[in-house]
C-alpha cells in the first residue's frame, strides 16, 4: 500500500492517487474500478471534469470500504460566491453519493473575479459542518495563499499544482514547506511530453522501468503527492507499481537539473479567468 503522508489538520493521505482528469464521464467507473483493483486508494476528481457520477458509482461497486478510500473533489470556478459554493458542494455529493468527503480543493483563484477568499471562508464552514474533512486549494501562487491565511487564519492542508520535470516550482514548495501545506502534482508526466525525454529514458532502463514509473518515482521521492491519469488497465497498474525500486541521489539530481523556466503547459495561476 502507499505511503500515508500527515497533513496539518491531523488527517493523513495516500501519497500516490488516481487522477481522472479527461477521462470520459462513460468510461470514469471502469477506469476507476481498475485503479482500486491495483490498489489506489486516492481518487481525485473536480465538479469541472464532469466525471464525479462515475466516480460515486465505482465507490460503490468497489471491493473495499468506503473508510479506506481517499475521495478528493474541487469547487468550480463559477461558484466562488458562498451560496453558489454550497450548492455546487451538495451536488458533487449527490453525485459521488457520500456522506462526508476527505479533501475539498478551491480548484482555481481566478483572482480576475476576486472571489477565492470568499469561497476559502464557505470551505472551512463546511468542515466545521462536518461535511468535508480537510480543505485545500488547487493552482494558488504565494500571494493567493498568503491572502487566505491572513485573512481567514486557516492553512490549506495541500495545495495542488501543475509540477513535473519540467516545471518544479521549488520556490513556492519552500513556502509550503515553511507552512506545512502539502504539494501535490497534477500533470505528473508533463501531460505526457516527458514520455519520450532521452534523460529519463536513460534512467529509467537502469532501473528496468518505464519513463513513467521513473517519473513518479521521482515525485514520491521528493516528499510530493502524485495523482498519475490514464484509461489504460495496464499502465494504471504500472503507475502504482514503483515501490520495488529507489532512484539513486545522482539520477535524483540529473531530474532536478531538467527544470525549466517555460515547462508550463497548463493556464498560469495569475491571469486564467476561465469558468465552468
Amino acid at each position: 500500500m502507499p505511503q500515508q503522508l500527515k497533513l496539518n489538520d491531523g488527517a493523513t493521505i495516500p501519497q500516490i492517487g488516481l487522477g481522472v482528469w479527461q477521462v470520459d464521464p462513460e468510461v470514469t467507473a471502469k477506469v476507476v474500478g481498475w485503479g482500486i483493483d491495483a490498489g489506489y486508494r486516492l481518487i481525485d476528481t473536480a465538479e469541472g471534469y464532469n466525471n464525479e457520477e462515475g466516480v460515486g458509482e465505482a465507490i460503490r461497486a468497489a471491493g473495499v470500504s468506503r473508510g479506506e478510500l481517499f475521495i478528493t473533489s474541487k469547487l468550480r470556478n463559477g461558484a466562488h460566491k458562498r451560496d453558489a459554493a454550497l450548492k455546487a458542494f451538495d451536488d458533487t455529493m449527490d453525485k459521488l453519493g457520500i456522506d462526508q468527503i476527505d479533501l475539498f480543493l478551491i480548484h482555481w483563484p481566478v483572482p480576475s473575479q476576486d472571489r477565492y477568499v470568499e469561497a476559502w471562508r464557505t470551505l472551512i464552514e463546511l468542515k466545521k459542518d462536518g461535511r468535508i474533512k480537510s480543505i485545500g486549494v488547487s493552482n494558488f501562487n504565494r500571494d493567493h495563499l498568503e491572502r487566505i491565511i491572513d485573512e481567514t487564519g486557516e492553512t490549506p492542508v495541500v495545495n495542488q499544482i501543475e509540477l513535473h520535470p519540467r516545471l518544479q516550482q521549488r520556490d513556492l514548495r519552500d513556502f509550503h514547506a515553511r507552512h506545512d501545506i502539502h504539494t501535490e502534482s497534477w500533470s505528473p508526466l508533463g501531460s505526457g511530453r516527458l514520455l519520450s525525454d532521452p534523460t529519463i529514458e536513460a534512467i529509467a532502463k537502469k532501473y528496468g522501468k518505464s519513463v513513467a514509473q521513473a517519473i513518479i518515482r521521482w515525485h514520491l521521492q521528493e516528499g510530493l503527492i502524485v495523482i498519475p491519469k490514464s484509461v489504460h488497465q495496464n499502465r494504471i497498474a504500472a503507475n502504482f507499481d514503483v515501490s520495488d525500486f529507489e532512484l539513486t541521489a545522482a539520477d535524483m539530481s540529473t531530474i532536478r537539473g531538467m527544470d525549466s523556466r517555460d515547462g508550463r503547459t497548463g493556464p498560469d495561476p495569475a491571469t486564467a479567468a476561465f469558468l465552468f
